[in-house]
């Protein structure tokens, strides 16, 4: 065959890119099973944040094992428990659900000096892609003991501040439930009122990522309602 010729030059760059598509294919599996290792580390690092337990890739799977273990479950909008794993619910599909029809997963976290808390899973849309975050609650379902709240391309400076520490720090003491009816936590621009216990201070200069997070707080709070109202009610019996 002639080497200068197209057809040459053609078939040269086909069997090449199939031979690179091929290498590749077979990285990516064989990197599939660390990759989701990672993920899970990760999301186990994010549910013990919302707790105020600081972990990190090397302690994680540890501290998650003792503090939450086996105790999680999905519950649905009436509060009730249904089949299913928790830790494999994909909330970027239950949110294109009605929110009636969606699982709600529920971790509990068993602390030695602090009893039980509630940690919810949260998911929404920031000003550049999706946000998300953990609460977790005491057992009264109504007060909140942590949060940690991630972002995927949010301006640092601005909405990026969602995932610092000083913003997740405000949650502690904040209250969903007024009298019995929900209210949520509203995060104000311009600062919340002193010793409120519905509000936090908005990201400065990040509107629409606080607009976005509070949306998240109530849609999921009105998701986890009635789960949270049957923990009010069991802390009474």
């Amino acid at each position: 065959m002639n080497k200068q010729g197209n057809a040459y030059t053609f078939i040269y760059a086909s069997v090449l890119v199939v031979v690179v598509a091929a290498l590749l294919a077979f990285v990516s599996q064989g990197l599939k099973d660390r990759q989701l290792h990672n993920e899970e580390v990760a999301k186990m690092v994010d549910i013990l944040r919302s707790i105020n337990v600081e972990a990190s890739s090397a302690d994680a799977v540890d501290k998650y094992q003792k503090i939450v273990g086996e105790s999680s479950y999905i519950v649905n909008f009436k509060g009730e428990k249904v089949d299913g794993v928790a830790f494999d619910v994909d909330l970027a599909e239950e949110v294109r659900k009605p929110i009636e029809d969606r699982n709600y997963p529920v971790y509990e976290a068993h602390l030695e000096n602090g009893g039980v808390k509630y940690i919810l899973q949260l998911r929404g849309t920031g000003l550049w892609g999706p946000i998300w975050g953990y609460i977790s609650v005491n057992d009264d379902g109504n007060t909140v003991y942590g949060a940690t709240f991630g972002h995927k391309g949010e301006t640092p400076g601005l909405g990026a501040e969602i995932a610092k520490p000083a913003f997740q720090a405000e949650f502690p003491g904040k209250q969903i439930f007024e009298d019995g009816k929900l209210v949520s936590i509203a995060v104000v621009k311009g600062g919340a009122a002193k010793d409120a216990k519905h509000e936090v201070d908005a990201i400065s200069g990040g509107t629409i990522t606080s607009k976005g997070l509070q949306s998240m707080l109530g849609d999921f709070f009105k998701g986890y309602e009635s789960f949270l109202k049957n923990i009010e009610r069991e802390s009474h019996e």
